[in-house]
Formats: C-alpha cells, sequence, structure tokens
C-alpha cells in the first residue's frame, strides 16, 4: 500500500535548492545520493514495497539531481516532480476503476446495461438540462434513442471512491418493484462514472412535506398516507423479497422519488449494504445516513446492534414528518416542547389530547394520528423494540388494528430510563400488537 508523503518529499527538494548556496554551490552528487537514500529507506520502511516505489524514487533521484544544477533546474526538476504526482495520482484511480471492472465482470449477468461516456453526452445533449445536485455530483435530464425519458447521475470524481458506485449498481441493479427505483443503465470511463435511472417527473418528496412549501406542492392527506404504503412496500421488498436482504441506510424525503402519478419509488442506494437473509445483523466501520433520520444505534452502541431495524427507524421518521407536514426538529418552533416533534406528539397522543393538522377534515386528522402512532413505533430507541418492515405495513393498512402506544422514543441513549416506564395505555413489545 503506498503511503508517500509528497509534500514532504517536494519541500525536501526545494531545501536542497534553497540550501545549495550554504554548501558553496556546489552539491556533489554523493551527498546529494546520501540525501535520496535516506529518502527511499524512511519511505521503504514504512510502506514495506519496494516494487511500488521503483517508479517514483527513480523520479525523486532524477528530478532532485538535475533540480539542484543550475542549469536544468528549470527544465528537468519541476517536470519530474509533476511526473511524480501524476504517477500517484494515476495509481490511486487506476485502483478504483480496476476495482470497478473486477465486480462488474463478476456480475455480469445481472447489470444493467452498459454505456460509453460519449454516449452519455449524447443522452443529455451534453448536460443541457441540470435536475439538481448533491454531495454525489449533478443529475441530468436525458432521453435514450427510444425516446424514453431518463435521469442522468454523474458522480463527482472527487468525492468519489467507486464504492457508492458499486453499491448503487449491486443493489438496484439486480432487483425490480413498482416501488423501487429503477437502474437503466451505467457508465465507467476512467474517473468517469455515471448511472442512468428511470425518469421522475415530479421529484422527489421533500418539497411536497414541509409546510414552507408552495401551494401548487400540498397534497391531501389521503395522497401522502398512499405514498407513505408505496414507500413502505418498497423498503419491505429490500428487507425480504431479495435473495440478499438489502439495508438502504438513508431512507429520507430526498430519496423518495415520484412518478407522474405520485407513485413513490426508494432510490439512492449508495450507503445500501447487501446482508444474508439468514442474518439481520451488519457490521459498519462508521456511522451512515443523514441526520435526523439516522438511528440511535449508529451512535450509540450500547442501544443495540445495527440491522435492518436501521431503516424502520428511518422510515418512522419519514412517515412523522408526512404526517405532520413538518421537519421533525425545528428550533424556531414557537413553543419550546415542539422543538422536537416526536416528543411533543408522543405526549399529546398519551394524554388523549386532539392533533390537529391546519386544513386537515376530521377524516384526515385521525388517518394523519395513525401514521403518527406507527411512526413513534418506528422510533422506538432499542432496535429490539421496532416492529420490522412487514409489520409496519400491516400496521398502516388494517383500518381495524388497535394500536397502543409505544414507549416514549428518545434522542439519546444516556435519556433512556433505567427500567421501562409504561401506564396501562402504553407497550414496549411490537409482538404485542398482532
Amino acid at each position: 500500500k503506498l503511503n508517500l508523503n509528497f509534500n514532504w518529499l517536494y519541500s525536501i527538494c526545494i531545501k536542497v535548492h534553497v540550501y545549495k548556496g550554504i554548501l558553496n554551490k556546489k552539491i556533489k552528487l554523493g551527498a546529494l545520493l546520501v540525501i535520496c537514500l535516506l529518502i527511499i529507506y524512511f519511505v521503504i520502511v514504512e510502506n514495506g514495497s519496494f516494487l511500488a516505489l521503483l517508479v517514483p524514487t527513480i523520479l525523486i533521484y532524477i528530478g532532485m539531481f538535475l533540480g539542484c544544477l543550475s542549469g536544468v533546474k528549470i527544465v528537468f526538476g519541476v517536470p519530474c516532480i509533476v511526473v511524480l504526482l501524476v504517477y500517484k495520482w494515476r495509481q490511486k484511480h487506476l485502483s478504483i476503476y480496476n476495482g470497478i471492472e473486477d465486480f462488474l465482470q463478476s456480475d455480469n449477468n445481472i447489470i444493467p446495461i452498459r454505456y460509453s461516456y460519449r454516449d452519455i453526452k449524447k443522452i443529455t445533449e451534453k448536460f443541457k438540462t441540470k435536475l439538481g445536485q448533491g454531495g454525489y455530483g449533478f443529475v441530468f435530464k436525458g432521453q435514450l434513442r427510444s425516446g424514453r425519458l431518463v435521469a442522468v447521475k454523474l458522480l463527482d470524481k472527487a468525492k468519489s471512491n467507486g464504492q457508492d458506485f458499486v453499491n448503487e449498481v449491486a443493489t438496484i441493479g439486480r432487483i425490480h418493484h413498482v416501488n423501487v427505483v429503477q437502474l437503466v443503465g451505467f457508465c465507467v470511463e476512467g474517473s468517469k462514472r455515471a448511472l442512468i435511472y428511470e425518469f421522475m417527473p415530479n421529484g422527489s418528496l421533500e418539497k411536497y412535506i414541509h409546510s414552507h412549501i408552495e401551494e401548487k406542492y400540498s397534497l391531501t392527506c389521503e395522497k401522502l398516507y398512499s405514498i407513505s404504503l408505496g414507500v413502505a412496500r418498497g423498503i419491505d421488498y429490500l428487507h425480504n423479497g431479495c435473495n440478499m436482504k438489502i439495508l438502504h441506510f438513508d431512507i429520507k424525503p430526498h430519496n423518495i422519488l415520484l412518478d407522474e402519478n405520485f407513485n413513490p419509488k426508494v432510490s439512492d442506494f449508495g450507503l445500501a449494504r447487501l446482508c444474508p437473509t439468514d442474518k439481520s445483523i451488519v457490521t459498519l466501520t462508521a456511522a451512515r445516513g443523514t441526520i435526523g433520520y439516522m438511528a440511535p444505534e449508529l451512535f450509540y452502541r450500547n442501544v443495540g446492534t445495527i440491522s435492518y431495524k436501521a431503516d424502520v427507524y428511518s422510515f418512522g421518521m419519514l412517515l412523522m414528518e408526512m404526517a405532520s407536514r413538518r421537519k421533525n426538529l425545528n428550533a424556531l418552533a414557537e413553543q419550546s416542547s415542539q422543538i422536537y416533534f416526536p416528543f411533543w406528539i408522543y405526549d399529546q397522543l398519551r394524554d388523549g389530547m386532539e392533533v390537529t393538522i391546519e386544513n386537515d377534515t376530521n377524516e384526515e386528522a385521525k388517518l394523519a394520528k395513525k401514521m403518527m402512532n406507527v411512526a413513534l413505533w418506528c422510533i422506538q430507541t432499542k432496535p429490539d423494540d421496532r416492529p420490522p418492515m412487514d409489520k409496519v405495513l400491516e400496521m398502516l393498512e388494517d383500518e381495524d388494528m388497535d394500536l397502543k402506544m409505544p414507549n416514549k422514543p428518545y434522542l439519546y441513549a444516556n435519556d433512556l430510563p433505567t427500567e421501562d416506564v409504561r401506564d396501562d395505555n402504553t407497550n414496549s413489545s411490537w409482538s404485542s400488537l398482532d
């Protein structure tokens, strides 16, 4: 594993050049060779690989030697340093590219159509219409030769290490479900990577569920309820309908796309993980997801193990926002008790208070209350207290199910009571809802 510190090496070269006056402007080859050998020895000891260092070592030696000669220091010294940096950059990106190619070859029988970068430019008319952008890169509108509209996600070269691309192709590249966005194709050419999805004309759910949106984006409670059912079916399919469990780890309004009929589709699988169907626990080296939708166990390991229940939590936070049409965390709330909305709504429902949503009819208010109650079950602090997605779907669909109040959810593991505190109207076990 090559781990060269080029800033340090470059500074050595500069210092040799600056201090050549101290050495009476005549740096002998022997002294220069000693410096080079010290550098080479240090790097080889640190990295333990001679072959991987052969080319950059030669370049360092030539660059320092020629760079310190008065006649050719500009002509040869600077280009050698540049070549060295380019070599390192190419080695890094070739490694990523080769890793992606190995994956594509191993899963060649299940991946979608592969396009060239020239095809991508034609499909998007040279990236004419931008649909959006994010930390991953840019999304452009495009059209295939068949006339089908698509969305092309162009991954940012600097921010992508190839793993997000592999995650996308490895998950949605092999599945088809009405509530999961379809991956139509992809492109890999060197450092250029793109993903081609079916086009969703109504964009993401995010702009439809918050109170500050324009009137033209408002949806009825019935429509939002219908969308929540579709999202739940999509996540349930990922967890239970595939050969491998697919854990999304980034369920949020922005990643729920809506087609022309407002049918929802789960999208953006850059953080997804595959898990055998007979296993539910996964190991992560770092927390993943979006703040506000991430399950507590991703931060506090003493809460419970990381599993598909993390997606259940994220769906619960999403469902709460859909029912209330506001963000769960609002530092500008008129009442301090409403800063974290799930806390406030829990107290309201537990005390039998009426929950009113602006412009909702009585029937819509009942529907919103049901969605909030299901959401509270989903966002239980401990993973074991949350129902699986198939049970969540049943809770949403069954009009006759008697939904008791769950325990109060907590934001932080330290806030959990040492003993469960509940009254006759609460229940900590989702299995009791059968």
